[in-house]
C-alpha cells in the first residue's frame, strides 16, 4: 500500500503533468530604483514572454509599495542590494508545465526581478483577486486626523469629570 501511495504522489508532482494546462500566478517585486520607463519595459518583456509562452488570464500593473521587512538580494555586478521598496507586479496565466519551466526560469534569470514567487492557482481565483482588488481601489482609505481624534478623546474625557 506504501507504495502504490508513493507512486500516486510522484504521478501528481508538478514536473510530470507535461502538457496538462495548468494556471499559474506569478508574483514579483521589480528594483525600485528602475525609472518608471524602465518599469514598464521590465513588465512588458514579462508579460511578452509569458503571452508567448500560454494565455495571459488577469494582472496587475506594477505600482511602488513599501516593503514589509528588508529584502536583501545578491547582485553580480553590484554584490548585495538592500531593498525597502519595490514594484511589486502579478499575472496569473495558462500554460504548460514545459513553458511554465522556462517561465520560471525567465524571472530567475531577469536582473530587474529583486524576488518572486509563482503558485499554482485557478481562473476563479484569479477573477475573485481582480474584483477584490477593484473594490478596494474604489473605497476610499479612512484617515482620521489626529487633532479630530484627539479633541473627541479630550470631549469624552470631560464628560465623564465628577465635580
Amino acid at each position: 500500500m506504501a507504495e502504490q501511495d508513493i507512486e500516486m504522489r510522484e504521478e501528481g508532482s508538478l514536473e510530470d503533468v507535461g502538457d496538462e494546462v495548468r494556471v499559474y500566478e506569478l508574483g514579483f517585486h521589480l528594483d525600485p530604483e528602475l525609472p518608471t520607463e524602465g518599469v514598464k519595459k521590465a513588465y512588458q518583456a514579462i508579460r511578452e514572454l509569458i503571452a508567448s509562452k500560454g494565455t495571459v488570464v488577469a494582472e496587475g500593473e506594477p505600482i511602488k509599495i513599501k516593503l514589509a521587512y528588508t529584502i536583501s538580494s545578491r547582485q553580480e555586478t553590484t554584490g548585495r542590494r538592500d531593498f525597502d521598496s519595490a514594484h511589486f507586479s502579478w499575472i496569473v496565466y495558462e500554460t504548460s508545465a514545459h513553458y511554465h519551466a522556462e517561465i520560471i526560469a525567465a524571472a530567475n534569470a531577469n536582473k530587474h526581478i529583486i524576488r518572486f514567487i509563482d503558485l499554482l492557482t485557478t481562473k476563479d481565483a484569479a477573477r475573485h483577486a481582480v474584483e477584490m482588488r477593484e473594490l478596494s481601489m474604489k473605497t476610499p482609505e479612512h484617515t482620521e486626523d489626529p487633532e479630530d481624534a484627539a479633541s473627541a478623546a479630550l470631549d469624552a474625557a470631560l464628560e465623564n469629570v465628577v465635580v
